[in-house]
């Protein structure tokens, strides 16, 4: 398609078929596919009936989608909760749904053993007690880990088991 032209404007079997081939590709949630049947439907009502039909043929199941979009994320990535919690949101997954997902995903979950691994492998080749010892690279390691989704307080737990200069960092409020 070129760029700046609006795609070709579907009726509700047309757009059936490209929501099949929608989710014979990837797994989509169904704010995501809403959103993209409504750039080629006709009518609003045929974006809504043809995802009432999804959700009714299992075809669409946002409670699955979270929970297992949460695990590959957090065992793939090694990513926190705030992190998958921010990108299923993203995903336009309702939030309830999401922070049921997200907890149900990290519960038991020691979150100072996940930082340690994913400090282990993003710094792999690294002294780390080393590397921290520098004042940038100990914000770096910090704002990297927050970024993942980590909290502050574990990951100043963590920092300051490889670093002193960790001490000075202070903690800001969690997200």
């Amino acid at each position: 398609m070129p760029i700046g032209k609006a795609p070709k404007r579907v009726d509700r079997h047309a757009l059936q078929q490209y929501a099949t081939l929608l989710l014979a590709q990837r797994a989509m949630s169904s704010g995501e596919m809403r959103q993209k049947l409504k750039l080629r439907a006709l009518s609003a009502a045929d974006v809504e009936a043809v995802i009432e039909q999804l959700v009714e043929y299992g075809a669409l199941n946002d409670a699955n989608y979270a929970a297992a979009y949460a695990s590959a994320r957090k065992e793939n990535q090694g990513f926190g909760q705030a992190r998958v919690l921010r990108d299923l949101n993203k995903k336009r997954i309702p939030s309830e749904l999401a922070r049921d997902a997200v907890s149900a995903t990290f519960e038991g979950t020691d979150e100072t053993a996940m930082i340690e691994d994913y400090l282990a492998r993003k710094f792999r080749g690294k002294n780390l007690p080393e590397y921290l010892s520098d004042p940038k690279h100990l914000a770096s390691a910090f704002r990297r880990l927050r970024t993942a989704g980590y909290s502050s307080s574990a990951t100043l737990k963590v920092l300051r088991k490889h670093s002193s200069a960790a001490a000075d960092i202070v903690e800001d409020d969690e997200n």
